[in-house]
């Protein structure tokens, strides 16, 4: 199996280095990564200004590179750039959790969701600001999970957030708000946004917000189709 992992926090990013070699238990890696952070950046790409790409050493047993744009930019440098035609795509593992309406911001989750746009199954990979050790731990059963269950029968496309003390795995689907932002305004007249932990806890363990900050490591499968088929079928059905 060829493996492709990428991440939002950058090359540098210890975590990725460690789901690097991790991965390479279960095929070809090839490491594509930011070559800063890029946290925020959702599935953005530059399709105005070219970019730097260099091959760099993480490791000696697998290819790496650093690409001076965004995680999806890495995803399709690696497919439509270098043509890898990876197997599966692994995005993390990222420092900071990536649930509920946040998804929509997320350069990881903005990764996977480019693979699975160009054909590819993928997954992305989350945990704490703190400490990226438990989920560090935990791949070989977060894996053994998606193996067990065949996952990707059913979808090709999860979203998995890990807590740092697990009760054990849940399905889940996406919550709602989890951090709003303020606007601060610096000594130059400049601005900074702020998050403010705005998310309640309903003990809803079907929701992925819920669900880990109880303690469970949260797989939501997701999907690239953004139409409402609710408001669709409503509105076909009137023949407007």
């Amino acid at each position: 199996m060829k493996i492709l992992i990428t991440n939002d926090d950058g090359i540098e990013s210890p975590s990725l280095l460690a789901l690097a070699k991790w991965a390479r238990k279960h095929g070809e890696v090839t490491v594509i990564a930011p070559k800063v952070e890029q946290s925020g950046k959702s599935q953005g790409i530059d399709i105005i200004h070219p970019f730097e790409v260099e091959e760099v050493e993480l490791a000696s047993d697998i290819k790496a590179y650093s690409v001076n744009s965004t995680p999806a930019d890495c995803v399709r440098f690696a497919i439509l750039g270098l043509k890898e035609n990876p197997d599966l795509v692994i995005s993390g593992i990222n420092c900071g959790f990536n649930l509920g309406r946040d998804l929509a911001y997320s350069g990881t989750v903005g990764a996977i969701y480019e693979a699975q746009g160009l054909g590819v199954k993928a997954f992305a990979l989350s945990t704490a600001f703190s400490s990226s050790e438990t989920a560090i731990s935990y791949l070989d059963e977060i894996y053994a999970y998606i193996v067990d269950n065949k996952l990707f029968d059913y979808g090709n496309l999860y979203n998995i957030n890990v807590p740092l003390e697990v009760k054990g795995i849940n399905i889940t689907r996406q919550g709602g708000a989890y951090y709003l932002d303020e606007f601060i305004k610096m000594d130059d007249g400049r601005y900074k946004q702020k998050g403010i932990f705005v998310y309640k806890n309903n003990n809803n363990l079907d929701i992925d917000t819920d669900s880990v900050v109880s303690g469970y490591i949260s797989i939501t499968p997701l999907t690239l189709e953004r139409t409402n088929m609710e408001v669709y079928e409503k509105l076909k059905s009137k023949k407007i």
